[in-house]
């Protein structure tokens, strides 16, 4: 199923909608940054004036399925950035709430480039497929992975893989960004215990460059866990085109079961 099958009811009509989505659920849920891109695309088709995206806080609050009602709503609009609360209800109760926020460009008062990745893998190219014909439905549907790093199994908590859309054609940087954002599994997988579930709680990200571009749709992911214990992980999620440059910055809270 392409991406625009997925996104085209949404801005279609009022009140409750259905997603073709089965291709992108993981368990009863849609992937995050499925999840996530339904609520953002709702925002700016609802609001089609809005500066470019800067940065965002979504909450996977309950399980996003087929049938939801999104609701957008404008928090404040001032001349240069507005904040836009879109909710994605599932049987009238939130599921899925994000906060998003829309700036202009503006003269720059400060300038510091983010730094480049650091233990640069190589090229996406001259990578070891991963994951193929094993793995989670929606990654084997709707992503190609690659390694890059050379740790395996257990070892610091850092997960790092070349990814990219087998479809790709449909989306504006910004919507790939969203939705290629939250793929990877988080870091403190590598320093499980034992084996058992994990689940996204929110995830909140900066977007460094709306016009973001890289050669052949590869992108460079990493979730890293800063801290897990009691039950939960802090990850840091950063996201680098071809080119080694950083184009998307986040934090997440991941509930580590077992």
């Amino acid at each position: 199923m392409s991406i625009k099958a997925l996104l085209n009811p949404i801005g279609a009509e009022k009140g409750r909608i259905t997603l073709p989505a089965d291709e992108w659920l993981q368990g009863r849920t849609l992937y995050g940054g499925a999840s996530a891109l339904v609520a953002y695309t709702a925002a700016v088709r609802a609001l089609p004036d809005l500066p470019p995206l800067r940065s965002a806080q979504v909450a996977f609050v309950a399980p996003v399925g087929n049938k939801v009602e999104p609701r957008v709503e404008v928090v404040r609009r001032g001349r240069n950035v507005a904040q836009v609360r879109c909710d994605l209800l599932v049987g009238g109760v939130v599921a899925l709430t994000a906060f998003f926020l829309f700036g202009a460009e503006r003269t720059a008062n400060a300038r510091h480039p983010a730094v480049k990745a650091d233990n640069w893998p190589g090229a996406p190219e001259n990578m070891e497929p991963v994951m193929e014909g094993n793995g989670l439905a929606f990654i084997q549907n709707n992503f190609e992975l690659r390694r890059a790093q050379k740790v395996r199994g257990a070892g610091p908590p850092v997960v790092r893989r070349w990814i990219r859309l087998k479809d790709r054609a449909t989306l504006d940087p910004t919507s790939t960004l969203v939705l290629v954002g939250d793929t990877l599994p988080p870091g403190a997988m590598r320093v499980m215990e034992r084996q058992g579930p994990i689940s996204s709680i929110n995830w909140s990200f900066n977007v460094l460059d709306h016009e973001a571009n890289t050669r052949d749709g590869w992108w460079l992911a990493e979730t890293s866990s800063d801290y897990a214990d009691h039950g939960y992980s802090s990850e840091r999620l950063r996201l680098w085109d071809t080119d080694g440059r950083l184009v998307m910055s986040g934090l997440q809270c991941v509930a580590v079961f077992g």
